[in-house]
């Protein structure tokens, strides 16, 4: 193992520079509020889910984004526009600080491109949508539900472990085993600690039947590879074209590897894992932590005392 970790340390990999953002989605656990507004704009503290993966993509060197959104994601479209009536009202009020905020919601002409997705046929399909954009290239996926708090952004952690390992390199997480169904898990082939190779994926388990309680999250490194297999639109759990499944088809040539990040992650795609990520990343907002620890120190102490 050693030698092979060594030749693939020397080997040169495709520099990742493509993100495919899957947003295609309905929303409806948090209807009614994406009834008129796409889930992906819905703010957390003062930024949308989508800026936070946008952020995160571009720390990671990412420098072309793709979007398969669907019918009524107009509102995110827009959102990456200029705004130049807001921004010339900024300008002569003389808030610069406000001005500099909006510049990170701007994105350069042909940085940015839309797909549609027009049935709802799985993560699978969702990314394969996006065929064409990405062509012969290695590339990122994103899933804007997982906002991922770490001191280094998790897909540039990622990117660091696929110079090691090339192939296909997933985000993961140890979750608790009754949980683990709820997941796409890795069957840990070989444990070299943050970075494990895999020998078999298998999506949402049956209860007590999963390979181990490493669960697979929404980030990804793969390799054109992948797209060849979604290719075939095999219909796999829950009769939709499985992301998880069309990457388990490298397992036998040693190309899949799960990456232990260093971070928390917040699962936004569910009303409670909303708000514990409002919760965590208000507190650690220095303009806001203060006044917001004081209230919830409050509100717990409220709680006691009705008890």
């Amino acid at each position: 193992m050693a030698k092979e970790t060594s030749k693939r340390k020397s080997m040169k990999t495709k520099k990742v520079t493509k993100a495919i953002f899957p947003v295609a989605g309905m929303g409806t656990r948090f209807l009614p509020a994406t009834k008129s507004i796409p889930k992906e704009i819905m703010t957390l503290v003062d930024r949308p889910l989508i800026q936070y993966a946008i952020d995160e993509a571009r720390a990671a060197g990412i420098k072309e984004f793709i979007f398969v959104t669907s019918r009524g994601k107009s509102a995110l479209e827009d959102y990456f526009d200029h705004s130049p009536e807001l921004e010339n009202t900024l300008r002569k009020a003389g808030k610069s600080d406000l001005l500099e905020i909006l510049k990170d919601t701007n994105m350069d002409s042909g940085a940015i491109a839309y797909v549609r997705q027009n049935r709802p046929m799985g993560l699978g399909h969702a990314v394969w949508c996006a065929r064409r954009l990405v062509g012969d290239e290695p590339f990122a996926v994103l899933l804007p539900d997982d906002v991922i708090a770490a001191d280094k952004p998790c897909l540039a952690q990622m990117v660091e472990a696929y110079e090691q390992t090339g192939g296909n390199v997933v985000a993961a997480m140890e979750v608790a085993p009754e949980k683990a169904s709820s997941y796409g898990v890795l069957d840990i082939g070989e444990d070299m600690g943050a970075i494990v190779r895999a020998k078999g994926m298998v999506e949402k388990p049956k209860q007590g039947e999963a390979p181990s309680n490493l669960a697979v999250i929404g980030r990804y490194i793969l390799s054109p590879k992948v797209m060849n297999n979604l290719n075939k639109m095999k219909q796999g759990a829950g009769g939709e074209i499985q992301l998880t499944d069309a990457i388990a088809e490298e397992v036998p040539d040693g190309n899949v590897f799960g990456f232990r990040f260093r971070g928390q992650r917040y699962d936004c795609g569910s009303k409670a894992g909303f708000l514990q990520a409002t919760v965590a990343f208000g507190l650690a907002r220095p303009d806001l932590s203060e006044e917001f620890n004081a209230y919830l120190h409050d509100m717990i102490a409220l709680q006691k005392a009705a008890q």
